[in-house]
């Protein structure tokens, strides 16, 4: 039994397919169905059921699985209790980061490192939280900020913030942040939202169907930039956080209100990849984001309230 044997029964599990696995760890598939085999060999037991359809773990996976989650933290306990914590830190860091998240928190991260830790090279890889979960669980990316993703055992997930949403319109809407707008009242309202795709999206439409309306959708677009050129040309109104467009509603170029009945919500976590060990460098990333998001809460820059580890 080795530890790659137990990497890839984590994924297996996980996937419920070995070509999906082979996928993600980048293994060829007969090497991946081998080392399933020699588990299962030397443990004596069926650690899943094969079909048509792909592989579903037994009641014994199920138990040894639990064990093999406990090794891999624990072997990552080990690496991180040797580590000279006194050493600079130096190396390349992949961070991932929603659209939304990027355009506020990119410049207040890149100066953290570049003041604590100016050897270190960040690099930021924007894109929506589906594109950054498969990144991050094939090791391109090293830590990542997601919107709420269904949970997972490769993941070793830390909250951050529960975000509000707003009514966002252009300078001369009649919106203002201190009056709330019932949900209803978007009924027949020209509405510039992404697509479906988007995470965003389906938080507004569950928030219609609750508040009993449809929205009159006059276009779709991905591009937070995009939305917001829109908006402020008068083609219609959007929700966004108010995070990434603070500086336009500071200015008077966009208008924002927020909304309630019911009241759209998003939230934020942290993500690791749950089945190696994290380094230093990418800890240091995750503390960093958590220090920049919370500044920004403080500030009121950004609209939500930081949520426990325990929430």
């Amino acid at each position: 039994m080795d530890v790659g044997q137990l990497r890839t029964l984590v994924h297996v599990a996980e996937l419920g397919s070995l070509s999906k696995a082979s996928d993600r760890l980048h293994i060829a598939q007969p090497a991946l169905s081998r080392q399933i085999r020699l588990l299962e060999e030397e443990l004596g037991a069926r650690l899943f059921d094969r079909h048509g359809r792909g592989m579903v773990i037994t009641d014994i996976g199920r138990e040894v699985l639990a064990h093999a989650l406990r090794v891999l933290g624990e072997m990552e306990q080990i690496r991180a209790s040797v580590a000279d914590l006194n050493a600079s830190l130096q190396g390349t860091v992949a961070i991932g980061m929603p659209p939304t998240v990027a355009e506020i928190i990119t410049a207040p991260l890149a100066r953290l490192f570049r003041d604590k830790h100016p050897q270190v090279v960040p690099r930021f890889v924007p894109a929506f939280t589906g594109y950054l979960l498969d990144w991050l669980q094939r090791g391109e990316v090293d830590v990542a900020v997601l919107y709420d993703p269904q949970p997972s055992r490769t993941l070793k997930i830390k909250p951050l913030l529960l975000e509000n949403l707003f009514l966002i319109g252009p300078a001369e809407a009649d919106l203002v942040q201190i009056r709330a707008v019932p949900f209803q009242k978007l009924a027949g309202e020209k509405m510039l939202l992404p697509s479906a795709r988007h995470g965003l999206r389906a938080i507004v439409d569950r928030c219609a169907e609750e508040a009993g309306i449809s929205f009159c959708v006059a276009l779709e677009a991905d591009s937070l930039s995009t939305l917001k050129d829109l908006v402020k040309t008068g083609f219609g109104l959007t929700i966004l956080p108010l995070a990434p467009i603070h500086e336009d509603i500071a200015a008077g170029r966009l208008k924002a209100a927020p909304l309630v009945d019911p009241t759209p919500t998003r939230r934020l976590i942290l993500a690791y990849p749950g089945d190696r060990p994290i380094s230093r460098l990418t800890r240091f990333a995750g503390e960093s984001i958590g220090a920049v998001v919370g500044d920004l809460v403080s500030s009121g820059v950004w609209a939500g309230h930081l949520l426990s580890d325990k929430a």
